[in-house]
């Protein structure tokens, strides 16, 4: 059973038609299979989003102008990992609710439809953001500083509020979504693991290239200290505007990466404040303490968190 600190006890409220289970979790206004059938014109190309291996991403703007994003899933008897996906993500969200992971409103199971319904987050991933010119200068430093303490907390409320502890195995760029204010949501929770203590805990390679803790060339047995190693990749990100390819084929010593500050930042910024330039300093040791090439040698989230607070 997984349980996780939250807020309040959240409801879940079925309802069955047309053979399907549908489930909606604290949504306002009612929202119903028809709804979303309705609102994406049963599913048209048109209001594609995203792809994936897995499906499709949809927007539906709801009857109320309530806007959602929808997540639909292969037809599963011909897809078995899109299954997997689909029930760690829906079984996951259903249990967590945290300020800096998107919340999923329901989900539908169903032979011919599996789609999970999330918060529409306007300004999309952060990966887009930072290649995109002008939306990179208006993402200043106070709020990437604000962005990494979101995903810091984030990631830190699933591997120590949670129980069993809960592995998201893909942080990156792509998946953390910004809303306008730049505000950072932890998304897609179809490659999560959760730590079982009698497991032995080993999974199949399913992250990012350019994400991957090193360990796992040599190893399948996933651990809380592979999403660090991701969180130091994002971090170097977020400062560089771009992903940190170069720096990550070395290790640098303390002097080194203090240097690096104003070697590497994202220029499309204004000049940061001398604050900003120490906060950012801190960040640069934070991100390297992640990488290190010994599990070990890491940080735990919480650690990683506490140190930006």
């Amino acid at each position: 059973m997984l349980s996780c600190n939250k807020r309040k006890q959240q409801e879940s409220v079925p309802a069955e038609g047309r053979g399907l289970l549908f489930s909606v979790w604290n949504f306002d206004g009612r929202l119903a299979f028809d709804d979303i059938v309705r609102a994406t014109e049963d599913f048209d190309d048109k209001y594609i989003i995203g792809t994936g291996g897995y499906g499709k991403v949809y927007n539906a703007q709801l009857q109320d102008e309530q806007l959602v994003v929808v997540k639909k899933f292969h037809q599963i008897e011909e897809e078995l990992d899109d299954e997997r996906r689909f029930r760690s993500e829906m079984e996951i969200l259903s249990q967590i609710r945290q300020r800096s992971i998107v919340k999923m409103y329901g989900f539908c199971s169903h032979t011919v439809y599996k789609f999970l319904v999330y918060e529409y987050i306007q300004q999309g991933s952060l990966h887009k953001t930072l290649e995109n010119e002008e939306l990179a200068k208006e993402l200043d430093w106070h709020k990437r500083i604000a962005l990494v303490n979101d995903v810091a907390q984030a990631i830190s409320y699933l591997h120590h509020e949670c129980s069993p502890p809960i592995i998201h195995r893909d942080i990156t760029s792509n998946n953390i979504l910004l809303d306008t204010s730049f505000k950072g949501f932890v998304s897609d929770f179809g490659t999560t693991r959760i730590l079982k203590p009698d497991s032995s805990n080993w999974s199949a390679l399913a992250r990012t290239y350019g994400y991957i803790a090193p360990e796992l060339s040599y190893t399948s047995v996933v651990t809380e200290k592979c999403d660090v190693y991701s969180f130091g990749v994002v971090v170097l990100e977020l400062v560089m505007g771009k992903h940190p390819r170069d720096l990550l084929d070395g290790s640098l010593s303390s002097g080194e990466q203090a240097m690096l500050v104003k070697d590497i930042l994202d220029n499309r910024p204004t000049t940061p404040t001398a604050t900003e330039e120490n906060s950012l300093a801190l960040l640069i040791k934070l991100a390297f303490s992640c990488l290190e090439s010994s599990p070990q040698a890491r940080p735990t989230m919480r650690e990683a968190y506490q140190t930006l607070i």
